[in-house]
């Protein structure tokens, strides 16, 4: 059996879409090599978990450090690592005084399910408040809170009280009450498109949890550590939330999670009774913690952020066509939207075939995402737009 026939034969597949079946060699930058020799570019950033691209040399040297001393010893929050608190000061420090403790975690789904568990420690309510097309993780709790139903049927019951509302819709705001525990949201939303959202929704979401004393938990898993031109897109806004959930890029390619909130809240984890608030093994990987702290140490550099902003001024004037209604985002967090006559799919597989790699978003089916690593130059930009308007 081949490559592509063991793959399939071993490994369960995750959805009834043609999978890639890129089959890699190894991977450098902005990328990536199959085993027959064939090189691509690739504008998805391992689904903006790379943004500083494939083996970054200061993210390996901190790999390569750290595994000569210890990788994993215990479980999360039993032994000091050094590894931990030194990102764990990094992150905080560059985070507004209403986000100072963090607990960390393997991947964006588990953050999600921490944060809904930090949010019912400390208002003891159940309902939780999501919007339309959001996607929130693959887990129970998470996907309580995906805004799509075709997704979530065949998974029912999920958690109870679970209430989906339209995403920038002021008149909307009222359904949340003093019986609601937590509201998750997106600040760009990626599914729907590369959404942004209105700034006075923002403003008066913020103002009606306060109201109401539901909890604010902000998803930047996929927006944060530079993607949007900021490190955190909620920058953008001056909307500071109650619990931020962060991952993807946050481990410099190793994976990692975390949800962060104030001290305050995050004691409620451990409340003095014997029963543990919140656990987990491999949280806080050591490895992936000093991996995590070289790559923050290069993208939080303001010189590093504001070529994000170029970059994105670059791929807006490089991905220009007849065909794409609009371009939408920050930074280099874009999605392109293609005519409605224009067959996505084939669009897609004719740029794989021609060398550039591109994912098409989960709830708007015209739009195709542009998030290539934070260090790409603009030659490849124009490269890569190359490929693209000769495929469509």
């Amino acid at each position: 059996m081949n490559s592509s026939a063991l793959f399939k034969r071993y490994l369960a597949q995750t959805s009834t879409f043609k999978p890639f079946i890129i089959d890699v060699e190894r991977a450098e930058s902005v990328y990536i090599w199959d085993k027959s020799g064939k090189k691509y570019i690739d504008f998805t950033s391992g689904m903006c978990a790379n943004n500083l691209g494939n083996r970054h040399p200061k993210v390996i040297a901190a790999i390569e450090k750290q595994l000569q001393k210890f990788s994993h010893t215990m479980v999360y929050g039993e032994f000091i690592q050094q590894p931990q608190i030194d990102f764990a000061q990094k992150i905080c420090s560059l985070l507004p005084a209403e986000l100072q403790q963090l607990f960390y975690v393997n991947s964006g789904s588990e953050a999600i399910e921490g944060a809904i568990k930090l949010a019912r420690l400390n208002n003891h309510r159940s309902e939780i408040i999501s919007f339309k097309n959001s996607y929130h993780g693959s887990t129970m709790g998470a996907m309580s809170a995906i805004g799509n139903e075709s997704f979530r049927s065949l998974f029912q019951p999920l958690l109870p009280d679970a209430k989906i509302l339209e995403f920038n819709n002021l008149a909307q705001l009222s359904e949340i009450t003093e019986k609601t525990c937590c509201v998750i949201t997106e600040v760009m939303r990626s599914g729907a498109g590369m959404e942004l959202p209105n700034p006075l929704f923002l403003q008066a979401l913020r103002s009606r949890c306060n109201e109401t004393g539901a909890l604010l938990i902000f998803d930047e898993i996929q927006t944060g550590f530079g993607r949007t031109g900021k490190l955190f897109a909620f920058e953008h806004y001056e909307v500071v939330p109650d619990i931020l959930c962060i991952a993807k890029s946050m481990g410099g390619g190793l994976p990692i999670g975390a949800f962060v909130s104030s001290i305050e809240r995050m004691n409620r984890l451990n409340n003095g009774h014997p029963l543990l608030g919140h656990a987990t093994t491999f949280g806080g990987h050591p490895v992936s913690c000093a991996a995590g702290l070289a790559s923050l140490e290069i993208i939080s550099d303001p010189k590093f952020l504001s070529q994000i902003n170029h970059n994105e001024t670059l791929i807006r004037n490089y991905f220009q066509h007849p065909k794409i209604k609009e371009i939408r985002g920050k930074g280099q967090f874009l999605a392109v939207e293609l005519n409605d006559s224009v067959d996505i799919e084939n669009v897609v597989t004719t740029c794989i075939d021609n060398g550039l790699l591109l994912l098409w978003l989960l709830f708007n089916y015209q739009s195709l995402a542009l998030t290539p690593a934070l260090i790409i130059t603009e030659e490849d930009i124009k490269k890569a737009s190359e490929i693209f308007k000769a495929a469509l």
